[in-house]
């Protein structure tokens, strides 16, 4: 994107409530890493700071350190913080939006985590909390792979999976404020257990554990060769996206295999959610669709083309998501902002 598109967009997506020296920071929080980044009325992210998030040690510890990274953004951006107007924070696992309240994020190993007050009270900033998957998918809505789009979905493919769904150009939470959960749709009943406790969830058939599970079941129980262990270090544990991208490429057929198997189950979730919310955009990201690249979602959109109700596709794109890891900060960015003006 040019300057001037860039501005556009940004316009669009509610940026434009800050004054030109005006800045917001972005919080995206994982259980391996904190990013902070400062970004503008233009949608420019003037600066990044990142650090590990020790998910070992307290919350008070690691709000801490998220106020920290805060701080360093901002010192880096060479900021004052009467600049700044708000911090918007992703967080993983199950969120009150409301009250800012971490009700359970196992990758923390929080229970009802008061982040908002506790980081507002650290920093001095009002603060925007909510679900890291709603943003990043509100972040590819804003300046990414669904701007201009008023009624998307996100799926984000991973270690899990998770997604987002924005109708009328705003997030849908549901009756519970739990909307979004692609990764916990049961595709097969009778399907591998899933890290919830079901079986046969899309995040157990298809995210980058399910596809190593599959490689090494294959490996292990079947008798067949593969090179994604020497790929990936010798190891199944973990395995990086990178590693899998690199066994397809060098034709290894156990992996490519289990590739696609996923790529099937994706294109079942998406004709799924298509029946039921009917999005302009399905936007898929993560680091295993970043790895796989455009010939892999391209694979999703025609499993979900096949199995879709008839002319439930029309007019639905299925895109690579093109933020990356700065998709979560962006969101986050954004909603901090329309909670700047509904105040």
């Amino acid at each position: 994107m040019n300057a001037a598109e860039l501005m556009e967009t940004a316009t669009q997506s509610g940026l434009e409530r800050l004054g030109r020296e005006e800045f917001v920071v972005g919080v995206d929080l994982g259980g391996t890493k904190i990013l902070a980044a400062i970004i503008g009325s233009n949608g420019k992210i003037v600066s990044r700071f990142k650090a590990m998030t020790r998910a070992d040690k307290s919350a008070e510890e690691v709000i801490g350190r998220i106020a920290d990274c805060v701080s360093e953004s901002i010192k880096k951006a060479n900021l004052d913080r009467t600049q700044v107007r708000a911090i918007g924070i992703g967080a993983p696992g199950v969120i009150d939006s409301n009250t800012g309240v971490v009700i359970y994020a196992p990758n923390l190993r929080w229970t009802d985590v008061a982040l908002k007050a506790a980081l507002e009270n650290q920093s001095e900033i009002p603060v925007t909390v909510d679900n890291d998957v709603n943003l990043g998918t509100l972040g590819e809505q804003a300046l990414g792979a669904g701007r201009g789009v008023d009624n998307l979905v996100g799926i984000f493919v991973g270690t899990g999976i998770g997604g987002g769904i924005i109708l009328n150009g705003k997030l849908f939470y549901g009756a519970n404020r739990t909307a979004g959960e692609i990764g916990h749709v049961i595709l097969k009943p009778d399907g591998p257990k899933c890290s919830c406790g079901n079986r046969g969830c899309l995040e157990a058939l298809a995210s980058r554990t399910a596809i190593s599970r599959h490689v090494q079941k294959a490996i292990t129980k079947q008798g067949k060769k593969s090179i994604l262990p020497e790929l990936n270090g010798g190891s199944l544990d973990l395995v990086r996206s990178r590693a899998l991208a690199k066994a397809v490429e060098r034709g290894d057929k156990v992996t490519l295999k289990a590739i696609q198997r996923a790529q099937y189950y994706l294109g079942v979730g998406v004709a799924t959610v298509t029946g039921i919310v009917n999005p302009q955009v399905v936007v898929l990201g993560g680091g295993l669709i970043e790895a796989m690249g455009k010939d892999f979602v391209a694979g999703v959109y025609n499993v979900a083309a096949e199995l879709a109700l008839p002319n439930a596709m029309n007019g639905v794109d299925v895109l690579s998501a093109e933020l990356g890891d700065d998709a979560g900060v962006i969101g986050a960015a954004v909603l901090a902002c329309e909670n700047l003006g509904s105040a």
